[in-house]
């Protein structure tokens, strides 16, 4: 069994893989405050709850945009499974071959999302994915990375949005009865949610006419995927566990 991480700035998603199956997957919130005890404890207990022996896991691999809580989560996972976790960065294999001005500086959760939409959707491909950012990345006819944009997420954005101002409340993100609101929660639902939505429209629109590939599919993967996606008017592919399985391809191109 593998265990793969993805530590984002929001949560860390945690799960183990054994051939094509994915037998567990959970979600932490990311706290830079625990230590690495205190992350082993809850690494045992979801093990616990989940059933899974940690002496069987055979191998691991993180992806980590938190530096300060990388060598934590690596020590963690010592304590509790024994193996020394894979880190993706410099000096891993993935097999993308990245067309940009700086390949050191792309993150690892949007290097892990392009190898597994390669693998498993093939390309050209636009690839997005919803946390704290919302990135929209671009794999081109030869599945070759060619950049994208940078997004505020759908929290981040709607938090960001009221605590600035001083009569909007605090909303849920589930369905809005129109795209008009006729009250202020259901205006700020709209705007979130189907606001997000038309966002993503757009830049898939975009990203394929720069391109020049109008067929380019789409495929959206992150925690808030499932909320925004089902209100594109594109088709695009919901995957919530394609980091995970991108993490798996790569730990099997490097586990020698």
């Amino acid at each position: 069994m593998i265990l793969a991480i993805d530590m984002g700035n929001t949560q860390i998603e945690i799960g183990v893989l054994q051939n094509d199956d994915i037998l567990m997957s959970e979600r932490l919130s990311t706290d830079q405050g625990r230590t690495e005890t205190e992350y082993a404890v809850l690494l045992h207990t979801i093990f616990e709850l989940r059933g899974i022996d940690p002496k069987e896991i055979s191998g691991a691999i993180i992806s980590s945009v938190v530096p300060p809580l990388t060598g934590i989560i690596r020590r963690a996972v010592k304590k509790v499974t024994g193996v020394d976790a894979l880190l993706v960065g410099p000096g891993l294999k993935t097999g993308l071959k990245l067309m940009i001005d700086d390949p050191r500086t792309l993150g690892a959760d949007i290097v892990v999302d392009s190898v597994a939409v390669s693998a498993l959707y093939g390309y050209p491909a636009v690839v997005i994915d919803m946390g704290t950012a919302t990135t929209v990345t671009y794999l081109d006819r030869e599945g070759h990375y060619r950049g994208g944009a940078i997004i505020p997420g759908l929290i981040a954005a709607t938090e960001a949005l009221i605590s600035r101002t001083s009569q909007l409340p605090k909303i849920s993100f589930d369905k809005p009865p129109a795209a008009i609101g006729r009250n202020t929660v259901d205006a700020l639902k709209s705007g979130a949610l189907f606001g997000q939505a038309a966002m993503l429209d757009g830049m898939i629109e975009r990203f394929r006419e720069e391109m020049g590939e109008p067929e380019a599919k789409a495929v959206a993967t992150g925690g808030l995927s499932d909320v925004v996606v089902p209100y594109c008017k594109h088709p695009v592919i919901l995957d919530r566990e394609l980091m995970l399985k991108g993490l798996k391809l790569i730990y099997e191109k490097n586990r020698t």
